[in-house]
């Protein structure tokens, strides 16, 4: 069980077609490890050579089920969250161009045996922590970061995509604080430069509350928090798909300029509405429809003007 996915021994020969083909082939150093804790890994590697436009990092899981973690093409680490204390990890970082593998590295790892003492989540009910590391902020705040909404870019069934802005100042680190699915605490460590994090190993349909702390030194400075969602198991969560039909027909017509939707993005969370936004970056539409289970498992369908960009949820 040491190779742990499949494809692993293919790759080796996707360099030996790719190098006659590009002028400059990318080439990935080594994989090593930066931070271990019982339930999280952090990894970090070097482009020596050229530049991908993706990573992808493969791994199992505890239950032996396996991952697979998209990161961006700028980024030179990640942190894996949501592992087993004391269990041995084979992790495989893929370097691609489009969607081709073109290098691959490989690093074990084994998580530590104690248990977490982050106490990452009790600090939903500790907002006074946050008055007390807040409390100096007015008074130098040239000095202080502060964090702009935390938005998710991305939603799956087994994992999130989050976002956030740093209007003001800076941060040293970031910590990405939430229970999984069964309600253990999670914390991750997120580098201060990052403005993203794709958070896997995630339950479908379930709701997640995901608190960004932002740090200077090892002091929580500032805090934003959202509520998401991952999406069904199956394709099709709403019996309301099958009028998929209708969109032949109106996209006929139109077919010369399609239009697209840019991303839905939460803008706004409270206790019992969701206020969400989103783009159309080509064409238009003539309407929309936001599907959603209510809390008994319902399906319902909201209807939006073709004009609007944004909708209240109550």
């Amino acid at each position: 069980e040491e190779q742990p996915l499949p494809s692993e021994e293919p790759e080796h020969e996707k360099p030996q077609t790719e190098a006659p083909t590009s002028e400059a082939t990318p080439a990935l150093g080594d994989l090593r490890v930066s931070s271990v804790t019982p339930s999280s890994v952090q990894l970090h590697w070097t482009v020596p050579e050229g530049s991908f436009d993706s990573f992808t990092l493969q791994y199992r899981d505890a239950q032996g089920q396996p991952q697979a973690l998209p990161i961006d093409g700028g980024s030179r680490s990640v942190t894996v969250p949501g592992l087993s204390p004391s269990r041995r990890y084979h992790f495989h970082l893929y370097g691609l161009r489009g969607r081709k593998k073109i290098d691959h590295v490989s690093t074990e790892v084994m998580t530590c045996e104690c248990e977490a003492s982050e106490e990452p989540l009790p600090s939903e009910e500790p907002q006074e922590e946050e008055p007390k590391t807040e409390s100096p902020a007015p008074e130098p705040p040239q000095a202080q970061g502060v964090l702009g909404d935390l938005r998710v870019s991305s939603v799956t069934s087994n994992s999130v995509g989050l976002h956030w802005t740093v209007p003001e100042g800076s941060f040293d680190s970031f910590l990405l604080q939430y229970r999984d699915a069964q309600g253990q605490p999670q914390a991750l460590p997120i580098d201060g430069g990052s403005r993203s994090v794709t958070v896997p190993g995630l339950s479908p349909s379930q709701w997640y509350r995901f608190h960004l702390c932002g740090l200077k030194g090892r002091k929580k400075i500032d805090r934003v928090s959202t509520d998401v969602m991952t999406e069904e198991p199956e394709e099709q969560p709403l019996p309301s798909e099958e009028p998929q039909h209708e969109k032949p027909q109106t996209e006929a017509p139109t077919s010369e300029a399609t239009p697209a939707l840019g991303d839905l993005s939460v803008t706004s969370v409270t206790p019992s509405s969701v206020q969400l936004h989103w783009t159309v970056p080509e064409g238009s539409f003539d309407s929309f429809t936001l599907q959603y289970r209510d809390a008994q498992g319902q399906p319902q369908a909201l209807p939006i003007d073709g004009g609007s960009r944004s909708v209240t949820v109550p």
